[in-house]
């Protein structure tokens, strides 16, 4: 409870910070200790899971993904979360909470406001934030999967079933503030450099703080 507690209001601290933030990724080498209180709850949270993998931490409060590699946060990206809030059911439209991997990588090589639908290219690019881009899926999904078991895996719950993505947007305008249909969507040229960056496999946590 004391590292929930500590971790919440250091969240809601960097939030405020993050505000004054123009760019959509920014270096994160400022909040290292946002970082290291993450690694310390998760290291209680989840005894045996293996902490110097890469790790995304979603903050749905701050509306921030942030990338920690080898224990150290190096880097911080403008996001949205759900529109409707957090929750695990299916058809819910919410964003899912607890503990994710990357299973699927989808879109290697293909350029920025590419359409992608059913998770293939369809030939088409995406306008941006036009009144036709407000569901677009662009450039690149990193497709999740739960890691804990009746909470986001298996039953009405499994993250993977509800197709929950990190994924590009055309509706880059919404970013910052909750707008998705449950997935966690990026900025072209961000999802494109995560994508980049990041393996299957590689930890996804999502937190309400």
């Amino acid at each position: 409870m004391r590292f929930l507690l500590l971790f919440h209001i250091l969240g809601a601290a960097f939030a405020g910070h993050a505000s004054a933030v123009d760019s959509s990724a920014t270096p994160a080498s400022g909040k290292q200790l946002l970082a290291e209180f993450l690694l310390e709850y998760m290291e209680v949270r989840y005894p045996g899971v293996d902490l110097k993998r890469e790790i995304l931490y979603v903050s749905v409060h701050s509306q921030r993904l942030y990338h920690i590699h080898d224990q150290q946060l190096i880097r911080e990206y403008v996001i949205s979360t759900s529109a409707k809030g957090l929750g695990e059911v299916k058809d819910s439209e919410r964003t899912p909470t607890g503990l994710h991997q990357v299973q699927e990588r989808i879109g290697e090589g293909l350029p920025a406001f590419i359409i992608l639908e059913e998770r293939k290219f369809t030939g088409e690019q995406a306008v941006p934030c036009s009144e036709r881009s407000t569901d677009r899926i662009t450039a690149r999904i990193l497709w999740l999967s739960g890691l804990e078991d009746g909470a986001n895996r298996g039953g009405k719950v499994d993250s993977h079933e509800r197709h929950i993505y990190i994924h590009g947007t055309a509706d880059e305008c919404s970013l910052g503030r909750p707008s998705s249909h449950g997935c966690i969507r990026m900025n072209n040229s961000d999802v494109i450099e995560l994508f980049d960056k990041v393996p299957t496999g590689t930890l996804v946590v999502i937190y309400d703080n």
